[in-house]
């Protein structure tokens, strides 16, 4: 490590994002993301599906359940 550094030239905020712009990765249990897993399997025969938009649709649900019963 130098004992100095020159900061002349930085800038500021250059690699900056708000929070709501990153993308957290979510890890899933291998138990559920077999379970998941076999459901696509099970369904790409009919229609393309993705982990992401299966996984997505059922947090959306989720969330609408949670407000049903707070409300």
């Amino acid at each position: 490590m130098k004992d100095k550094y020159d900061f002349s030239n930085a800038e500021q905020g250059k690699f900056y994002r708000p929070l709501e712009e990153l993308d957290i990765p979510i890890y899933l249990d291998n138990e559920v993301k077999a379970f998941f897993i076999q459901k696509l399997r099970a369904r790409a025969k009919d229609q393309s599906f993705s982990l992401n938009e299966m996984i997505n649709a059922l947090l959306k649900k989720d969330i609408e359940i949670s407000i049903q019963l707070i409300s």
